[in-house]
């Protein structure tokens, strides 16, 4: 009786899974929305069921995308599923939201630089090298235009620019890592209500002002900042490229931990809502607030500001 319930639910969700999947390859704009409820049927079976059950259904799912969509919708199939397999399995052992998040994060990282590779050894297509080609040749057709129109394109502009496109090359690992993040916290964000709805437990988020980095993670960073000062590798190094990555992460570490602390400071304060919302908007149109929140992270994560300010009060 129990295998039956669990083969008549495995087959209802691949059956979800098949039409989320055909509506994300095949219905442009929807398909692009839809494309964060990949994970939710992997997460529905494995918040239920043993690994080994779970491990069969996403494997029958990666199988039955290479019918509904061609050999092309396996690595979606695999990236999403894997995914929402592995944080099934972490909400059906009970572990904490944050632990959930970090583990869905790694394994879509682990998918998406794995299928980065392939794509370059099997097939001899290097994604990131063709977005900079066009980048590159967008800025060209710029000058170009204002050339014809008889003006003198800007020298400091075409530099940084160039500079631009260069570090995109170098940043590449950073922008993966950030990326997997990104897409695990909206995957969640978007299949959670649905397993709430359906009677699954799931684990909640800490307030966000209780966000608290581990205080190795400044000496990181402090590290990585003496290094790079003593060392000033070269552009187009090895060390160069491992030192911009890890400065980069790290910074952006910081620039959270600082946000965390404004969120904290307007709710003992008793501010309204809207001032860290505000701040956050502020970081996007003038770099120098990101740099005073990034500073107020630091000191955070150094002095315990935090509990300084909770003594006070």
């Amino acid at each position: 009786m129990k295998n039956t319930y669990k083969l008549t639910e495995g087959a209802i969700l691949l059956a979800i899974f098949a039409v989320l999947l055909l509506i994300t390859l095949y219905i442009p704009g929807l398909g692009m929305v839809v494309n964060f409820f990949l994970s939710l049927p992997f997460l529905m079976f494995g918040a239920k069921h043993d690994w080994k059950s779970t491990a069969v259904f996403t494997l029958a799912a990666v199988l039955l995308s290479m019918i509904l969509g061609s050999f092309l919708a396996m690595p979606l199939a695999l990236a999403f599923g894997t995914t929402g397999a592995v944080m099934g399995y972490m909400v059906r052992e009970g572990k904490s939201r944050f632990a959930v998040y970090i583990a869905g994060s790694v394994v879509f990282l682990v998918n998406l630089v794995a299928q980065y590779a392939l794509s370059i050894v099997l097939f001899n297509i290097n994604f990131i090298d063709e977005m900079v080609t066009v980048f590159r040749s967008s800025v060209d057709q710029a000058i170009n235009m204002l050339e014809q129109m008889g003006q003198t394109p800007d020298e400091k502009l075409i530099k940084q620019f160039e500079t631009m496109v260069d570090m995109i090359e170098v940043l590449v690992p950073s922008m993966f890592v950030m990326s997997s993040f990104l897409i695990v916290f909206l995957l969640q964000l978007a299949s959670f209500p649905f397993m709430k709805r359906f009677g699954i437990k799931v684990p909640v988020w800490r307030p966000f002002r209780e966000l608290n980095l581990p205080k190795s993670i400044l000496w990181y960073y402090l590290i990585t900042m003496i290094v790079a000062l003593v060392m000033q590798p070269e552009q187009g190094t090895y060390w160069f490229w491992v030192i911009s990555n890890l400065s980069f992460i790290l910074q952006m570490l910081m620039v959270l931990q600082g946000i965390a602390f404004v969120f904290y400071f307007t709710h003992i304060k008793g501010y309204t809502k809207a001032v860290p919302i505000i701040v956050i908007v502020l970081m996007f149109l003038l770099p120098f607030v990101l740099y005073i929140v990034r500073i107020l992270g630091i000191i955070d994560l150094g002095f315990d500001l935090r509990k300084r300010l909770g003594e006070k009060k």
